[in-house]
């Protein structure tokens, strides 16, 4: 098998590794980037396509007893699980659930927010460079509700995250709300907009368009088997074996396979979940991004038709599909918006990477020269891959950093 000699070879081409491999390039690295599939067809594509700017609070365990005996009956739309797994992932979980208490969570969220802050403008900076400007809506999102509860609750929320972090929001009464989306059910009431974020209406053509952009740039895309990757840094492609001084894991669900491999024990799980795709009814049209509150689903515009993607399923990894919250919410999900049929012949299944205390691992491998990390991104791996990539790429190459990457790193455990 030949040998292909490269200043660093990135595992994994979801938007994580793509831009970590693009902002490497930039800075005059040659860059291998390898995955089992083309780019974008793993975790990053099926997801809600959300640049949360408004995210600043990574998505913490519920702590309110009510909310966790609804959940122990596993028949909540938003949050499912496999009884079988949890024996496996109690550990997990537990160190979940104690990050998340609010002391914990809202010191992880200063941290946290560094990277939000940047997430839209570098979306923006990376997709101009990559002509793909038209894939990026700057329009924001919303949330919308069924109870005028759930509607105060969310606006005391994003009346503190305006506070805390200068987050805009815009509240919409029902008036306003059907003005912005006159197809929507008119029984809601009202609605939470975030102008401030960006939304994608196909995040697998973005994801793409930053691999295309990557290999303009002189980078080379390899096919290839990242579990195969060896102290030096080798890896074997179809191509050949890639060699490279520096190698980055950025396998999102997946990167425990290599970590744990080279000696590192890291608090990782995983969240699944499920998207379908539908015709809109009757020259029905969705402008936005819409989650719906109190049941846990969003709809999304997107190139195919409107996306329903459902919340979190709690199951190993490698588990079989249990699509029964796409089932569970769907009839719910006519009731908001006027659904056609199913475009899809099956739903797509994801696993989100998770760390336990809600923050991504970006950074050097302390015990093997050479390697980083860059993983771990939970619910925001769209969001934030650009911002990732920046950092990873200022750190490999000695630059000062956008942000403070110290609260990243894979020490902390």
């Amino acid at each position: 098998m030949s040998r292909l000699n490269f200043d660093t070879v990135v595992l994994g081409a979801g938007m994580v590794g793509v831009s970590v491999a693009v902002h490497l390039q930039k800075r005059g690295r040659q860059v291998a980037l390898v995955d089992r599939k083309l780019p974008g067809n793993e975790t990053s594509f099926g997801n809600a396509g959300l640049i949360q700017r408004e995210g600043v609070y990574p998505y913490a365990f519920p702590r309110g007893l009510g909310t966790l005996l609804r959940y122990a009956r596993n028949q909540s739309p938003d949050v499912r699980y496999h009884a079988d797994a949890l024996l496996r992932v109690a550990p997990f979980l537990w160190q979940y659930w104690r990050n998340s208490h609010p002391a914990k969570h809202a010191a992880i969220a200063k941290s946290y927010s560094t990277l939000i802050e940047h997430c839209v403008s570098e979306h923006r900076a990376l997709a101009a460079d990559a002509d793909a400007s038209a894939l990026l809506r700057p329009i924001g999102w919303i949330k919308v509700f069924r109870t005028e509860a759930a509607r105060d609750a969310e606006n005391r929320l994003a009346e503190r995250w305006q506070r805390e972090y200068g987050v805009a929001f815009e509240s919409l009464d029902p008036a306003a709300l059907h003005q912005a989306e006159p197809d929507l059910a008119t029984t809601l009431s009202g609605g939470l907009r975030y102008p401030a974020s960006d939304s994608v209406s196909d995040p697998n053509a973005l994801v793409t368009a930053y691999a295309k952009y990557f290999e303009a740039l002189g980078g080379r895309f390899f096919i290839g088997d990242a579990d195969s990757l060896r102290a030096g840094w080798e890896v074997d492609t179809q191509d050949g074996t890639i060699t490279a001084p520096s190698a980055v894991v950025a396998l999102g669900p997946w990167s425990d396979r290599v970590s744990s491999r080279l000696g590192y024990r890291l608090p990782l799980g995983v969240k699944r979940g499920y998207h379908m795709h539908y015709a809109a009814h009757a020259g029905a049209r969705l402008h936005h991004p819409v989650l719906d509150v109190e049941v846990g689903y969003v709809l999304a515009p997107m190139a195919r038709g409107i996306r329903l993607t459902t919340g979190a399923e709690i199951a190993l990894r490698d588990a079989p599909r249990t699509p029964i919250q796409l089932e569970a919410v769907e009839p719910v999900a006519r009731t908001l918006f006027p659904l056609g049929e199913r475009l899809d012949e099956q739903a797509w299944m994801g696993a989100r990477p998770c760390t336990a205390d809600m923050l991504p691992i970006i950074g050097p491998a302390p015990r093997h020269r050479g390697l980083w990390f860059a993983f771990g991104h939970a619910h925001h791996g769209l969001t934030l891959g650009p911002i990732t990539g920046r950092l990873i790429a200022e750190m490999m190459t000695g630059e000062e950093t956008v942000v403070d990457a110290r609260p990243f790193r894979v020490e902390r455990f």
